[in-house]
């Protein structure tokens, strides 16, 4: 019986392979967020982004059918990745409740220091620009920052329980004052290149607390 011909391989770029496709896919992702925390959503072309990556136009449109759709993507990543820096710290029964408050914002601290205080978070960046970004991105911006609140607020109750908060406060609406002042002070220490902001806000919170 002879032998089955081998069949013949098409014309053109080889298939990219599936490892080749995650490793494109997650350097676009990357340089996203880098670019997104540094300026923005509107101020960006897509072509900055891709220069960035290393990443050619042809394999951005095999992920994402828009610039639009790519910001949801990014949103969703850094919300991932944001949460689990908040479980790590909040979640840490080796220190007290509201050190791990304060050991979040330490570490938040340090990372805006490694950029020059260049970036800031991208879910703030882009709700200041909300009026000009698509509206799709008002539900999923506002969902992010309320399980970011919900996070914080096991924190603090918490601290609660272990005496460290008095036991008629309100941990859900601390978590939400935290939030609204924590985005303000990392913007203003965006714009000012300085952490001043940062430990202003934590030494009047944390004060308020105790």
């Amino acid at each position: 019986m002879s032998s089955a011909a081998p069949l013949s391989r098409p014309r053109g770029r080889p298939r990219k392979s599936v490892e080749e496709m995650a490793h494109l896919h997650d350097a676009l992702i990357r340089a996203g967020l880098v670019v997104l925390t540094e300026k923005g959503f509107s101020a960006v072309g897509i072509d900055e982004i891709l220069r960035l990556a290393g990443v050619p136009k042809g394999s951005f449109y095999a992920y994402y059918d828009s610039k639009e759709a790519f910001g949801r993507a990014l949103i969703t990543a850094y919300a991932g990745y944001f949460a689990e820096k908040l479980d790590r710290w909040f979640l840490d029964e080796t220190l007290p409740p509201l050190a791990r408050l304060s050991a979040f914002i330490e570490d938040a601290k340090a990372g805006m220091a490694r950029h020059g205080f260049t970036r800031g978070c991208l879910v703030g960046n882009l709700g200041q620009e909300m009026g000009t970004l698509p509206p799709s991105f008002r539900t999923q911006l506002t969902e992010v920052l309320l399980d970011w609140q919900a996070r914080t607020a096991i924190c603090l109750r918490a601290a609660q329980a272990a005496g460290e908060i008095g036991p008629k406060a309100d941990c859900d609406q601390l978590a939400a004052i935290f939030w609204i002042g924590w985005e303000g002070a990392v913007l203003r220490a965006k714009l000012e290149l300085s952490p001043t902001p940062l430990d202003t806000f934590a030494a009047g919170f944390l004060a308020m607390l105790r």
